[in-house]
């Protein structure tokens, strides 16, 4: 399954005066959510361990996502010596805990598990398709143009599994657009916040969800146009049994880019008062 490996990177061409700090902060947090995906693959293996298919697959997408995390991490230590990874890391996956042992998806049904998989897909695909257009500096760029692949390739076997399990259940479409809605709000728990947390500011005091997560979205969603939206809603709207161009599509892509916008320019006055407050 493997697309390509480290050493593929083009290290030598890591240019230190176009990197955006601001991002840095965003590829930090990234590498702990990304290597931690071993976590994620227990859970499936453990859900779908009479899927010899899921177990076969869900081994090999593992893989991926943790070199994934291995890449931005050694890009952000390149950028910053002084960021432990392995430290970050370790403080990330104490706090952060996965039910490993679980024999049913926490999503109600098999296929319920296979949407939210198709939305988390969704976003990181979205996300580094964003990032790499965002950024200058060649190695980051070609990083995330890789991953950004990887993702839509991992979108598309997800949604190869959901479509298996759709014609054994036969889940309805409002249990599925419940799911979606769902697993998207789930942006916001404590996962991104918290690596965030422990990538950029371990020892500057505790942690709090709220202020972590707006830190966090202002500096990743700000790279987001209206086409990275579009894209976004045509791939959960397929996982969900709509129509995935059309219309409703474009419009709720517009009201969706509008209100992430302001929720952008919301946080960052936020942050700004705090810091001057402090």
């Amino acid at each position: 399954m493997g697309q390509w490996t480290l050493d593929d990177i083009s290290w030598d061409r890591f240019d230190r005066t176009k990197v955006d700090p601001e991002l840095l902060k965003v590829v930090k947090a990234a590498s702990l959510v990304e290597r931690n995906a071993r976590d994620y693959a227990a859970y499936l293996c453990s859900v779908f361990s009479d899927d010899p298919e899921v177990l076969r697959t869900t081994g090999e997408w593992a893989a991926e996502e943790v070199q994934h995390g291995m890449a931005l991490g050694r890009w952000a230590q390149m950028v910053d010596p002084a960021f432990d990874f392995e430290a970050a890391f370790k403080q990330f996956i104490d706090e952060i805990k996965l039910p490993l042992d679980a024999k049913e998806s926490v999503r109600g049904s098999r296929t319920g598990e296979w949407v939210a998989r198709c939305v988390v897909e969704t976003g990181t695909s979205s996300m580094y398709t964003a990032l790499a257009q965002a950024t200058d500096e060649p190695v980051l760029k070609q990083i995330c143009q890789k991953i950004a692949a990887d993702e839509f390739r991992h979108y598309k076997l997800f949604y190869s599994h959901l479509k298996r399990y759709m014609a054994r259940e036969k889940v309805g479409f409002w249990k599925r657009l419940k799911v979606a809605l769902g697993r998207a709000a789930e942006s916001e728990d404590d996962e991104l916040a918290y690596a965030y947390y422990a990538a950029n500011h371990r020892g500057d005091g505790p942690y709090h969800r709220r202020t972590y997560v707006e830190r966090y979205a202002r500096r990743a969603f700000c790279h987001y146009r209206y086409g990275h939206v579009e894209r976004a809603f045509a791939m959960v709207f397929k996982a969900v049994g709509l129509k995935p161009h059309g219309w409703l599509n474009r419009v709720l892509a517009a009201v969706a880019h509008r209100a992430m916008r302001w929720r952008i320019r919301r946080f960052e006055l936020r942050e700004i008062k705090a810091a001057t407050a402090a």
